[in-house]
């Protein structure tokens, strides 16, 4: 040790916790939801309700549309075994291995139990990009200099471009897909808000609709890489197996939601369209858009002389 810390590293290394870009991300839509709830007061009556609901909805499409783009866990999984903590060393630890997949890269996890075995502490979460312009194998090669622990290492060399797995390329193209049907569904989003502010209801509600398919064909083009079989992660005596994610999931279900919302308004504005302008505040009074002049001003000048 050279005043507590191996030569070889720079210093200690800690696990990371959150991703910098989704944190930014919730930010920003949380200030912009926070600023429309400050309108909230200025409404009346029931309006107050639909108002706000269309909001908050909106923005948690467009939140999770953008967010699942950052996040880690498309595809998942988890192993608890015994393995060897370093190369050319018989010692063996407890951990907790994970496999975390998104559409630019794969993060892999290693958490002792307990964490602290062997004088170290043993809690890692590291991340290696596939994402077009970036290179797996030299960020790999980064991780052989740092000295990661064997475990990391080994599962990330199954995603290698040399690896015999062979399945890289079928998840970089994946995820690169994924991520540009996604930037349009977000797109597409963004066009229905506008559509519904000005408002063309009918074709904000074909514009939802298209916002799911597209959220759709971006499940569609990740689940391809099923069509590669993943090689055995073998770790010890036990199996690494991946499934898919909470993003995975969650995306499902926005697309879903997009569906039934755009289907709701579409069908709505054939047979009750009352019921539709009502919930988006846009009822005129009848009294008024049938009231007649009840009395009628003319120019007697222009009057006789015409007569």
């Amino acid at each position: 040790l050279f005043d507590g810390v191996y030569p070889f590293y720079p210093q200690q290394r800690k696990a990371a916790v959150f991703d910098i870009s989704t944190i930014i991300v919730i930010v920003v839509f949380l200030t912009l939801a926070c600023s429309f709830l400050l309108i909230i007061p200025g409404i009346r009556g029931r309006a107050r309700l639909y108002w706000t609901l269309r909001a908050l909805l909106s923005l948690f499409v467009g939140v999770v549309i953008v967010v699942v783009q950052f996040t880690g866990d498309w595809e998942t999984g988890w192993v608890q075994a015994n393995t060897s903590y370093k190369s050319f060393s018989p010692v063996q630890v407890n951990a907790d291995i994970g496999l975390h997949i998104g559409l630019a890269g794969v993060n892999i996890t290693l958490r002792g139990n307990p964490v602290n075995q062997i004088n170290e502490t043993i809690n890692y979460n590291e991340h290696f990009p596939w994402n077009f312009g970036v290179d797996y194998d030299r960020s790999y090669s980064e991780g052989l200099e740092k000295g990661l622990p064997s475990p990391i290492l080994y599962v990330a060399e199954k995603f290698r471009t040399q690896s015999p797995c062979a399945v890289h390329r079928q998840y970089r193209i994946a995820g690169h897909y994924a991520s540009a049907t996604l930037w349009v569904a977000f797109c597409t989003w963004i066009i229905s808000n506008i559509l519904f502010s000005m408002p063309v209801l009918l074709y904000g509600g074909y514009m939802l609709l298209v916002t799911g398919a597209f959220m759709i064909f971006s499940l569609l083009s990740f689940s391809t890489v099923r069509n590669s079989p993943m090689c055995l992660i073998q770790i010890g005596t036990a199996t690494l197996h991946v499934a898919y994610g909470g993003s995975f999931w969650l995306m499902l279900a926005i697309g879903l939601l997009c569906f039934v919302a755009g289907i709701t308004i579409v069908a709505m504005h054939h047979l009750s369209l009352d019921l539709l302008k009502a919930f988006f505040d846009l009822r005129e009074d009848k009294e008024e858009e049938y009231q007649e002049m009840p009395e009628v001003f003319v120019n007697p000048h222009f009057m006789n002389k015409s007569l």
